[in-house]
């Protein structure tokens, strides 16, 4: 089967379009969502569907079993009478190797294409080349410190293997892949309305995309991704952490209305970093993950900063299932000093829906979201 990774002209991966049908995989369920156009700046949510995974099928980002996910994914799409076949599914960063390249200004495309696609990627890739699927994209030209003129180069590459089995699933369940890109690409696409308030070099965003098994931080300046890095902290290890903490068992699977149910057991300012103290012993152990993400964010946001001087990360975007915690965007605020804002992606599209859907669920759907607009 032939693997594709793409994201098309920087104006289709940034911009939004309602398009086929948006398909999330990850380690604990499938999200599905179909949206269409509503007037000149909204889109209506047509369907949307969400199933929890058996255990095994998807580990890490990975699929090992296409074919039990395929049948579940065509299942999904019977169940909601979905007609439209094509379909943009997306691989999480983990997976992924993204680089920033400058380059001569004056190269030709052809030169251009045969420097990036081998010889620059056989330099960034931790697998061989042959095994990749590499794609890029051309962003504008910077002057560099000697005013000599340079192209920005987005890359991107995956494994192949990685790539085949997301296209094997979809084959399985009868769908016709349109684009594989990075989960990153989406939540930029979803948030593009609160991205485009930080529009200079100076105007860093980290969106923290807290997942089932792990966060997502992802550092943009002006819509393009410069840094991304996975952390292994999730709802699972938040959701574990606090049962374990009253004697009870952990659970493999994330109980969405407990996990809406948490609130981030500070007081204020002043006892921001201790060690929850007064809190029960469930309330105790939430704060002691959380306090290990904001010291992981932390060492993200010290990282670009060193690496790109000038560029302050300023606005913290929270997303993903994690970002129904109660104040943890206060909470973040506090310990990092940095403005910060749990974003749910249906108002930050203009989204609306027949049917109401409880927050819990409502902010877990950037990344599908993000998908079902991408334009082809």
């Amino acid at each position: 089967m032939l693997s594709q990774l793409s994201f098309g002209s920087l104006s289709k991966l940034f911009n939004v379009k309602a398009q086929g049908i948006g398909i999330e995989i990850n380690s604990e369920r499938v999200n599905i969502v179909q949206v269409r156009r509503k007037g000149k700046s909204g889109f209506k949510l047509v369907s949307h569907a969400s199933t929890i995974l058996p255990e095994g099928v998807v580990e890490e980002g990975r699929i090992n079993d296409p074919v039990v996910l395929g049948e579940i994914i065509r299942s999904l799409i019977a169940e909601k009478k979905i007609k439209e076949k094509k379909v943009v599914t997306a691989i999480p960063g983990r997976e992924t190797v993204s680089r920033l390249i400058r380059l001569p200004a004056e190269i030709s495309d052809s030169e251009l294409r045969e420097m990036v696609l081998n010889q620059e990627a056989s330099l960034y890739l931790p697998f061989p080349r042959e095994d990749a699927d590499v794609d890029y994209q051309k962003l504008g030209t910077t002057l560099d410190d000697d005013g000599v003129e340079r192209l920005e180069i987005l890359m991107v590459a995956t494994p192949k293997e990685v790539t085949d089995m997301y296209l094997q699933a979809m084959q399985t369940a009868e769908l016709n892949t349109e684009v594989v890109e990075v989960t990153s690409f989406a939540l930029i696409r979803a948030l593009k309305d609160r991205l485009s308030g930080f529009a200079s070099a100076a105007e860093a965003v980290a969106i923290v995309d807290i997942e089932y098994e792990s966060t997502e931080i992802t550092i943009a300046v002006d819509g393009v991704p410069q840094f991304s890095r996975t952390v292994a902290i999730g709802t699972a290890q938040i959701q574990n952490a606090q049962l374990r903490a009253i004697n009870l068992p952990p659970r493999r699977n994330t109980d969405m209305d407990m996990l809406a149910a948490m609130s981030v057991p500070f007081q204020n300012s002043d006892t921001v970093g201790l060690s929850g103290q007064g809190s029960s012993p469930g309330d105790a152990a939430i704060f002691r993950v959380l306090g290990d993400l904001a010291d992981e964010l932390r060492r993200s946001i010290d990282f670009h900063t060193s690496q790109n001087a000038g560029s302050d990360v300023i606005q913290l975007l929270i997303v993903g299932p994690g970002a129904c915690i109660g104040e943890l965007s206060e909470f973040f605020s506090q310990r990092l000093g940095i403005a910060a804002s749990q974003v749910d992606p249906l108002e930050a599209l203009s989204i609306s829906s027949d049917v109401e859907i409880p927050k819990q669920e409502r902010m877990g759907m950037s990344v599908v979201l993000g998908l079902s607009v991408r334009e082809p």
